[in-house]
């Protein structure tokens, strides 16, 4: 075993399990030659890794990140975790997942809207668009929230509720809505709430909360997508570096957070505590809600094979960004895995955020345990 490694994983580690020390060998030092070589190519400018396996941690920082508790902006990695804050009112009994949206926003009917449910909108299968046809106009204007709320309200359906998958971020953007509405906090504060603070998840904003734009790492938005403002030289005032986008808090992709709080964040739902939500309430965020024949998906979560890396098991849970992001918990091997970096997700493919992180599944495939019978 390479000492260097072994010192970076938590003291507790057992020396005598073969397969942690393969995770260590092959896992860890493969993902960190892949992020370390992207830094030195200038693919990447900033990037942090950061793995938990059962009782030991490793994080490192690559490029520009100045430490392993550097902030990202995670991207839609901030759907589960909003959708947490969501379902702390659940657990309070304060609606139902097929609870329809227009008990709680009765101007949201017609055309089909009438169907759609809470879990619909935290499952991808609403009907809603991913992002509005006036998304760039409404950011160049510096919009607040509440008016992208009520473009979603009136955009039209693409299909009939529940009938299909379609990846939706306004649909996110609705359930939050009718979270504020419950509980008369905004997304922002309610997620800091109820998810932030109980975690104690003390590198991470739902848009800048305490922190000042410099303190986050600056996203390689020059090879950003183009509802992002990528490419577009008009677009530093509302682009992903924008103080504009970084404090809005958008909750479809507006928090930011270090590797370590976004793998303390996971740590909750493979092992629940009921320090943000009931541990039967997090066991149920984890679970497919989708039926046969369309994409699973959790409460905010991606679930299942696609929601890890090439070898992780079924029962893998996680969500990627973006802004060039990836996080994963597979219960399965007990192996928690995010990559933050700082390149956009589609700048080029491989994504060196998908590689390292195949390097950690890939280590944690022997160490699978079959799941717990009820």
């Amino acid at each position: 075993m390479k000492r260097r490694t072994f010192i970076q994983f938590g003291a507790a580690a057992v020396l005598g399990d073969i397969a942690l020390v393969d995770v260590q060998e092959n896992g860890i030092d493969a993902a960190c030659e892949v992020l370390a070589g992207a830094v030195a190519a200038r693919q990447v400018s900033s990037a942090v890794l950061h793995v938990r396996q059962r009782d030991r941690l490793f994080s490192r920082a690559f490029g520009a990140a100045a430490s392993d508790r550097a902030m990202f902006l995670l991207g839609s990695i901030s759907k589960p975790i909003a959708a947490t804050a969501v379902m702390t009112l659940y657990d309070r009994g304060e609606f139902r997942l097929d609870d329809p949206l227009r008990k709680f926003i009765p101007q949201f009917a017609g055309g089909g809207r009438d169907d759609v449910t809470l879990r619909h909108l935290l499952t991808h299968v609403s009907g809603l668009p991913d992002q509005l046809p006036e998304n760039d106009e409404l950011r160049r204007r510096h919009a607040p929230l509440a008016e992208f709320v009520d473009h979603a309200l009136r955009t039209p359906l693409h299909f009939r509720p529940g009938s299909r998958y379609r990846y939706s971020s306004m649909a996110i953007l609705l359930a939050c809505r009718v979270a504020e509405l419950i509980s008369g906090t905004e997304i922002r504060t309610l997620v800091g709430q109820t998810v932030l603070k109980p975690l104690r998840m003390n590198d991470s904003a739902q848009g800048l909360g305490k922190f000042a734009a410099g303190d986050m790492v600056r996203v390689q938005t020059e090879f950003a997508a183009v509802e992002a403002g990528g490419g577009n030289p008009d677009a530093k005032a509302w682009d992903w570096n924008s103080p504009y986008w970084r404090s809005l808090g958008a909750p479809w992709g507006g928090t930011h957070a270090s590797a370590a709080d976004v793998g303390t964040f996971l740590a909750e739902f493979l092992h629940p505590r009921g320090q943000a939500v009931k541990p039967e309430t997090a066991r149920l965020m984890v679970q497919n809600h989708n039926p046969p024949g369309i994409e699973p998906r959790g409460l905010g979560f991606q679930v299942g094979t696609g929601a890890g890396s090439p070898g992780c098991s079924d029962r893998t849970f996680g969500h990627t960004g973006s802004t060039g992001t990836i996080a994963w918990a597979d219960p399965a091997s007990e192996t928690i895995c995010v990559v933050l970096t700082s390149l956009p997700a589609r700048a080029v493919t491989p994504h060196p955020r998908d590689t390292a992180a195949a390097k950690i599944s890939a280590a944690s495939r022997g160490m699978q345990t079959p799941p717990a019978r009820d």
